[in-house]
């Protein structure tokens, strides 16, 4: 099973009103977990950054200034993602797959479906309602540290990310072939216009 853990940043948590400005991804290939193929790179929205986002990921306007526009890295992000790979993202069905989709909506790119998971769907399976499961109690919890780490940076995100993703998927299956909790859907851009 090919993954792709990835993470965006974006200008607010409303996807038809807000916008993406970091999009960053690591492949698993045959279960290899540590330093894969990486995709990172910031976007360059059309409104300013807020200043309690800037203040949260550390992305100011200069970060943005010369980044490609949202069209061109959700192509280049598509094209990283391949054919038949799995999307995996803390709270990625509800705010990072429906980012992607809007995005696509807005600017109107032509989508195709991908498999998709939420990794909170594996802390859930773990630890049932105990203790919450956002990615800093996930992290907590599987021995995971942020020490000295930017987090709400996607790269820094990503590669904690998965860490985690991986002590709970041996947690749950030995087997990288098999996934331990249900697929979802997500929409990218089509790769015939890639």
């Amino acid at each position: 099973m090919n993954l792709i853990i990835f993470d965006l940043e974006t200008t607010g948590l409303l996807p038809a009103q807000h916008e993406i400005i970091q999009i960053a991804a690591m492949k698993v290939t045959g279960g290899r977990w540590t330093e894969g193929e990486c995709f990172d790179s910031y976007v360059k929205p059309e409104n300013r950054i807020p200043s309690f986002i800037t203040k949260l990921t550390g992305i100011t306007q200069a970060h943005v200034a010369d980044a490609p526009s949202p069209v061109d890295v959700l192509m280049q992000f598509s094209r990283f993602v391949g054919e038949d790979a799995t999307l995996i993202a803390h709270n990625g069905i509800r705010f990072d797959m429906r980012f992607i989709a809007e995005h696509c909506k807005r600017h109107a790119v032509p989508v195709r479906e991908t498999s998709a998971l939420d990794s909170r769907d594996f802390s859930r399976k773990i630890w049932g309602g105990k203790g919450g499961h956002g990615l800093d109690a996930v992290l907590g919890r599987v021995g995971v540290s942020s020490k000295g780490m930017k987090r709400h940076d996607a790269r820094v995100d990503v590669q904690l990310l998965a860490r985690a993703v991986q002590y709970m998927w041996e947690r749950l299956t030995p087997s990288v072939t098999s996934c331990p909790v249900a697929l979802s859907a997500g929409l990218i851009p089509a790769l015939d216009n890639v």
